[in-house]
């Protein structure tokens, strides 16, 4: 089979216009759709039309937010990597990840807990104006979840897309079941390239 040439510039638009092209007669809100199709032009996978959930005024909240420099908290140092810095702090933005960090490394094997869940706990120190992105550890849905009930932390947007088979399910319920703004990708997919992808998405319908 003989490949056809595309410029290294064309490939992001060809691919976009082909899943386009697949979500003919789709009804998606116009705001949710850049979302869902870029995680789609992450991970080529399209049952994330059906499994990305979105809770009402999920995205314009996160929109406001990032309007007023939010902090993004990631779960991992991949998602971290792939969120575009650059947009984010044209909006006054910072990222964050505190999974290599020392101390919570020492706390985690000190109470027997997970990183990802102290973490979750030294974000809280960030303030108000934060948007979680979880795409690996369940936990750190748990330990949000706990920390709001608390009224330790009020986050903006949680990103709830790990991926896995123990906990995963669960945890992402918990997270819908809620009061925060929450887009979660429901079942068992997810990763921290999908949870970099749904920061980005929201960072292009603001500023690139």
């Amino acid at each position: 089979m003989e490949m056809e040439f595309v410029k290294p510039m064309e490939i992001e638009t060809r691919s976009f216009a082909i899943i386009e092209e697949h979500l003919e007669g789709v009804s998606i809100p116009e705001n949710q759709r850049s979302i869902v199709k870029r995680v789609i032009h992450t991970t080529a996978d399209f049952d994330y039309v059906e499994n990305l959930k979105f809770s009402d005024h999920a995205v314009e909240t996160a929109l406001d937010a990032l309007k007023q420099g939010a902090h993004i908290v990631t779960d991992t140092n991949m998602a971290y990597a792939g969120i575009n810095k650059k947009s984010l702090h044209q909006l006054g933005g910072e990222a964050h990840c505190f999974m290599s960090d020392p101390e919570v490394a020492i706390e985690a094997k000190t109470r027997g807990v997970t990183r990802a869940m102290v973490s979750m706990e030294k974000a809280c120190a960030l303030g108000e104006n934060v948007i979680f992105a979880i795409g690996n550890a369940p936990t750190a849905l748990v330990q949000l979840d706990e920390l709001i009930r608390a009224g330790k932390i009020a986050p903006k947007l949680i990103i709830g897309v790990p991926v896995g088979f123990v906990n995963v399910v669960e945890a992402k319920e918990l997270i819908m079941q809620g009061t925060t703004p929450y887009i979660v990708a429901q079942g068992r997919k997810g990763g921290s390239n999908v949870a970099a992808a749904i920061c980005n998405a929201l960072l292009y319908q603001l500023y690139r």
